[in-house]
């Protein structure tokens, strides 16, 4: 086994850990709402994961979008859970601006099987390191799934929720933004 994937395995057993930690702890749920929108962090935005049909692809090609940002991996059960209203929320709210992106910390056959499986309409990005290091920049210190990031049009991130979201809490975070 090469260091790379010896790396890689030890940072998705501690995300899978994480992730149950939260699941079955409700309490640890955590929204952290900026007191002031904040700038995303510096070169966020452009880097480049792979995308499902091939290419590669950045935040950035959303910009002057209501950007739901939602790092999640097929293995992890509340990332599955809370996708089903991601892709509603898309279908009522997309012409209003809101454009949901998935981020899978995963591999890439896996994402596009999940996707196709529940009807994913919208953009999923997929990485492993990088997109761990992603989630980080965009302040996701725990290295928890899922872990949703709102950006506004400005491209300010004006919230960040560390868990399962129901419709209802991220509609409250985006609604102010449309």
């Amino acid at each position: 086994m090469t260091r790379n994937r010896q790396i890689a395995l030890i940072v998705i057993v501690a995300i899978v850990a994480v992730a149950a930690g939260i699941y079955f702890n409700p309490l640890s749920r955590v929204e952290t709402p900026p007191t002031e929108p904040q700038p995303s962090p510096a070169g966020a935005m452009e880097t480049n994961l792979a995308d499902l049909e091939g290419g590669q692809s950045s935040l950035s090609k959303w910009n002057g979008k209501v950007l739901v940002v939602n790092f999640w991996a097929t293995w992890c059960a509340p990332c599955r859970a809370e996708m089903p209203v991601f892709v509603r929320m898309q279908s009522e709210l997309g012409g209003k601006g809101l454009q949901f992106v998935g981020v899978a910390i995963d591999e890439q056959p896996k994402v596009r099987m999940f996707a196709q499986e529940i009807g994913v309409n919208y953009p999923i990005l997929v990485g492993e390191l990088d997109a761990v290091e992603l989630a980080r920049a965009f302040g996701n210190t725990l290295g928890a799934l899922p872990f949703t990031v709102v950006i506004d049009r400005n491209g300010q991130i004006v919230r960040t929720f560390l868990g399962e979201l129901n419709e209802a809490k991220l509609l409250a975070a985006v609604a102010p933004f449309l």
